[in-house]
């Protein structure tokens, strides 16, 4: 069993492997890639893997095991409809760099907002420490507010997709990382559709793919 679950959208074929060259990580197959991509610049989403985040990662809560909630994912990924936006691009969110949509998300939001929903029984309470690492004490009220309901405070109305491309950095360095992204990526997917979604697990503090389901409503 993983110590935690979540669920990200993950891209498939050249897209993916580009993604994976840029971060050093492949989460699909579970390996190290070869880079030319200065590590630091990657080093905290390397972690994760190349991947939009759906549904935040979480302890399972007591009398849930892994059989059970990729039972329950499959389920709920034949109810929910794809979702295409017009396309992405590569923008600064705070300190990072990632890759963000373009055009109307409100399709995207309410796909979001229904898996967190759907599979919270699944998710354990957090625990203070869990919280602690949140920093409440710097959320808004809101953000405060969904943490407590959900486990997470980007959710719901705040929830932004975003494909996180480094960690954070001071401007002047993210001007030196921004336009080797965009070489190295090139053309950005337009239209961008979100045809599936993936369950992945924690191990050994790297995120590894369990289960890729397709959006059948």
């Amino acid at each position: 069993m993983y110590r935690r679950y979540a669920i990200y959208w993950a891209g498939q074929g050249a897209f993916a492997a580009r993604a994976a060259a840029w971060l050093g990580w492949d989460n699909l197959a579970g390996r190290e890639v070869a880079s030319d991509i200065p590590a630091d610049w990657t080093a905290e989403p390397r972690k994760y893997g190349f991947h939009g985040t759906v549904k935040a990662p979480f302890r399972l809560a007591e009398g849930w095991d892994e059989a059970r909630l990729e039972t329950a994912f499959a389920a709920l990924c034949t109810r929910l409809a794809p979702v295409t936006l017009e396309g992405l691009r590569i923008a600064r969110l705070g300190g990072f760099l990632a890759m963000i949509p373009t055009g109307d998300t409100a399709a995207l939001q309410a796909l979001a907002a229904e898996v967190v929903q759907s599979l919270d029984p699944a998710r354990a309470p957090l625990t203070a420490a869990e919280i602690a690492r949140r920093r409440p004490e710097s959320l808004s009220p809101r953000k405060r507010a969904l943490l407590d309901l959900w486990g997470y405070p980007h959710v719901m109305e705040e929830f932004r997709f975003h494909l996180t491309l480094s960690g954070s950095f001071p401007p002047e360095t993210l001007a030196d990382i921004e336009p080797r992204a965009a070489a190295h990526f090139g053309p950005l997917p337009a239209p961008f559709t979100i045809s599936d979604l993936c369950l992945f697990g924690e191990a050994e503090g790297r995120f590894h793919l369990i289960a890729r389901h397709t959006l059948a409503g």
